[in-house]
């Protein structure tokens, strides 16, 4: 499984905004990403799993391949990363970074049970953490902890799972959410995340892109199996997330207080709301960790809802590109036997769950080249250039 994690792909802007030559160019650091689905390049090819994405027709705009799936759902290049699955792998590959991300996972190890395999945020720490330690074998112990605090970035994109394929999970969860408040599932959540994070400041990360939950109760799969109109959200899914969201910013203000080196400053940025249960607003909240030099803990909240279709000419927000079931095509995932789009740009999610390659093309550039309105204090190139 080592190797596994170590063959896997890369952020866009890792290969990209980070412009990586060669293993031994050491000025421009290096991605780490950890999450679910959102953001699994193929880790989950190698995994007896359901969660996978490696079937047609996923990828079908991927020239590189062929037009042939390489386990990253979405039509083509995965805009948020780049697979080097099945290539000659070098042991001076991770000096790019790595990802360790698996369709299915979650923050807490029960997460995504139904998928049978999956590899939770505690063992993609995990995996990390045999990673630090090539680290140092490579470059020497402080030059690899320099390069990691001072040049690397840590991406985490999870807790959807959390919710839609743990507490939400159709009758499989009815016995936990009748003995667990909803109160209780997100205080037991957030946890085990302060536990994960703590785990990687431990290991040298400091310069964080902590995701938060989207409108989960927007997407195809939840509309249509709760028979819902397109112009409607399922309303606890996206109640859920709200709580979750406003208390990730605590958490993370709380990290910024506790953690050993006290901040010599803290900035937060009050929330965007939903106007409506319709509309989905992105959500930011930032804090400032100091170390000796600057470093961030950036939460972005960057998803699609009806909002996005209006102002950026999508024609449907609801309807899943590639799938099957029901009217928002939602409830089959996407294979061979699936309808398919033809206006695959047009559509903001391309199956029941994940963005389509069109809104992943525009939360990319936010994300890169953004203005405080979508990523705060800073937009990954100035987080990078620190």
């Amino acid at each position: 499984m080592e190797k596994l994690i170590l063959a896997v792909g890369f952020f866009l802007f890792n290969l990209g905004l980070f412009g990586v030559e060669g293993a031994d160019d050491l000025g421009l650091g290096a991605s780490f990403i950890f999450g679910d689905s959102l953001v699994d390049c193929g880790n989950n090819n190698y995994l007896p799993t359901l969660s996978r994405a490696n079937i047609q027709p996923n990828g079908i705009d991927f020239k590189a391949s062929g037009g042939n799936p390489t386990g990253r759902g979405g039509t083509g290049p995965a805009t948020l990363c780049s697979s080097i699955s099945g290539s000659k792998f070098h042991r001076k590959a991770i000096l790019y970074g790595v990802n360790y991300a698996s369709g299915g996972g979650g923050i807490l190890n029960a997460t995504g049970r139904i998928f049978v395999n999956r590899l939770s945020l505690d063992i993609q720490v995990d995996y990390f953490n045999i990673t630090r330690k090539q680290f140092d074998k490579l470059l020497g112990a402080k030059q690899a902890r320099d390069y990691l605090m001072k040049k690397s970035i840590f991406s985490i994109t999870i807790g959807s799972n959390d919710f839609l394929n743990n507490y939400l999970l159709p009758v499989l969860s009815m016995g936990a959410r009748i003995s667990q408040t909803p109160e209780a599932f997100i205080d037991d959540l957030l946890n085990h995340f302060r536990d994960q994070l703590t785990r990687l400041y431990k290991l040298d990360a400091r310069k964080f892109v902590v995701g938060n939950v989207g409108p989960i109760g927007c997407i195809p799969y939840q509309k249509t199996i709760n028979r819902l109109k397109e112009d409607e959200c399922v309303e606890l899914p996206n109640k859920l997330a709200l709580q979750y969201n406003a208390r990730l910013k605590d958490l993370l203000a709380e990290l910024n207080d506790n953690l050993p080196v006290p901040p010599l400053s803290t900035q937060m940025c009050t929330p965007w709301s939903w106007k409506s249960s319709l509309t989905m607003r992105n959500m930011v909240s930032i804090s400032e960790l100091r170390h000796g030099f600057l470093s961030y803990l950036v939460t972005v909240f960057m998803f699609q809802s009806l909002l996005f279709r209006a102002l950026l000419g999508f024609t449907t927000a609801s309807i899943a590109c590639c799938g099957n079931g029901g009217q928002f095509a939602g409830i089959i995932p996407c294979g061979p036997t699936s309808s398919i789009c033809s206006d695959r740009d047009k559509h903001v999610f391309w199956d029941p769950y994940h963005p389509s390659e069109a809104a992943n093309i525009i939360i990319a550039k936010q994300l890169l080249h953004g203005d405080p309105k979508y990523v705060s204090p800073m937009n990954l190139r100035q987080l990078r250039d620190l």
